[in-house]
C-alpha cells in the first residue's frame, strides 16, 4: 500500500473523513428529515444517518462522529421516549462508525456484516491502535432481520462493492432503503479496494437492489453532491451504476489498446459524467486506477 493510500484509509477508517459537506447547526431541526412512517434521515457531518423513531421503537443506521452522534441521539429523544433498540453500521469507514462509542452504551445491539468489525480492527492496527474500538457485536453473513414495534428491519449483504462489508438496510413497512456508501449521489465515489471493494460487483449490486425493492421505495444515500441530495429513487441507482460501468469500460478500452495505467487514469471526467466532479479527496482518476487494478488483477 502506498503512502497516499495509507493516509487516506487511515483518515477514513480511523479518525473518519471530513467529507466535503457543510455542517448544519448542532441540534437544529433542519438536520432531521422525516420520510415515511417515522423513518427519516439525519445530516450533519459524515455519512448520512438513517433513523426510526416511533412510539415503540428507535433505530439508528450509521453513527457519523462522536459529537454529531450526540446531536442525533438528543434530537431523536425529542421524537420518542423509547430507548435505542438498535444501531446498524452499513460499513466500517470512520465517518459511518466514528459515533459508535456514543451509541454503544445506549443501543441494545450494534449490528453489521461480519466483515465490518474485522475491517475496523485492521484499520486500528494501521493507525497504531488509535481508531474506533466500539465494534458491532451482532454480525451476519448474508442477511439479518428484526421486528421492532410495527416495523421490520432487514440488513443484506450482496457481496463486495464500496468495501468488502456493505449492508443495504431496509425498513420494510416504511419502504425506505439505506444504501450506505453504495451510492455517492452524483459525485466520484471512494472505492476502498484494500478493504475488499469490487467495482464489477458494485455494478451488479445496484442492478439487483433496483429490481429487488419496490418501485416506489425511497433510497437514502451515504453522500451526495449538495444540489442532488441524499435521498432518491430507483433511477438514481441507475445513474450510479452507469457511472461505474463507464469507469470499467474506459479502463478496459485502454487495457485493450495497450495503454499504461498512467495513460488510462490521466482523465479528469468522463463524457456524460462531468457533473460528478465535486471534491479532490477521491477523483475519477483514482477510480480508474482501481478499475485498472481490478481488471488486470494487479
Amino acid at each position: 500500500m502506498d503512502r497516499r493510500q495509507f493516509l487516506l484509509r487511515s483518515s477514513l477508517l480511523a479518525a473518519g473523513a471530513a467529507l466535503p459537506f457543510k455542517s448544519l447547526l448542532a441540534n437544529s431541526r433542519e438536520n432531521f428529515t422525516t420520510l415515511r412512517r417515522n423513518v427519516g434521515y439525519f445530516t450533519e457531518r459524515g455519512g448520512t444517518i438513517g433513523w426510526l423513531a416511533s412510539s415503540n421503537a428507535m433505530v439508528v443506521v450509521d453513527s457519523q462522529y462522536p459529537e454529531t452522534a450526540k446531536n442525533c441521539l438528543n434530537g431523536l429523544r425529542d421524537k420518542t421516549d423509547q430507548p435505542l433498540n438498535l444501531l446498524i453500521n452499513t460499513h466500517h469507514h470512520g465517518d459511518h462508525t466514528g459515533g459508535n462509542p456514543t451509541f454503544k452504551g445506549v443501543a441494545k445491539k450494534i449490528v453489521a456484516h461480519e466483515n465490518v468489525p474485522k475491517l475496523m480492527k485492521k484499520a486500528n492496527e494501521e493507525s497504531d491502535g488509535e481508531g474506533n474500538t466500539a465494534y458491532p457485536e451482532t454480525t451476519y453473513s448474508e442477511s439479518w432481520k428484526m421486528d421492532l414495534g410495527d416495523e421490520t428491519i432487514h440488513a443484506k449483504y450482496y457481496g463486495p462493492g464500496h468495501t468488502g462489508g456493505d449492508s443495504v438496510v431496509y425498513f420494510e413497512k416504511a419502504n425506505v432503503v439505506h444504501m450506505g456508501d453504495l451510492v455517492f449521489n452524483r459525485m466520484n465515489p471512494y472505492t476502498d479496494r484494500p478493504s475488499g471493494a469490487s467495482i464489477q460487483n458494485w455494478v451488479k449490486i445496484l442492478s439487483t437492489v433496483a429490481e429487488e425493492y419496490p418501485a416506489d421505495a425511497i433510497y437514502i444515500f451515504g453522500h451526495a453532491k449538495p444540489e442532488y441530495g441524499v435521498t432518491g429513487e430507483k433511477e438514481d441507482l441507475g445513474v450510479m451504476k452507469d457511472y461505474l460501468t463507464a469507469v470499467l469500460d474506459h479502463a478496459q478500452k485502454g487495457i485493450d489498446e495497450g495503454l499504461s495505467k498512467d495513460e488510462i487514469t490521466d482523465k479528469k471526467s468522463l463524457e456524460e459524467f462531468d457533473h460528478f466532479l465535486y471534491a479532490d479527496f477521491w477523483t475519477l482518476s483514482d477510480n480508474l486506477g482501481v478499475a485498472y487494478e481490478e481488471l488486470t488483477q494487479s
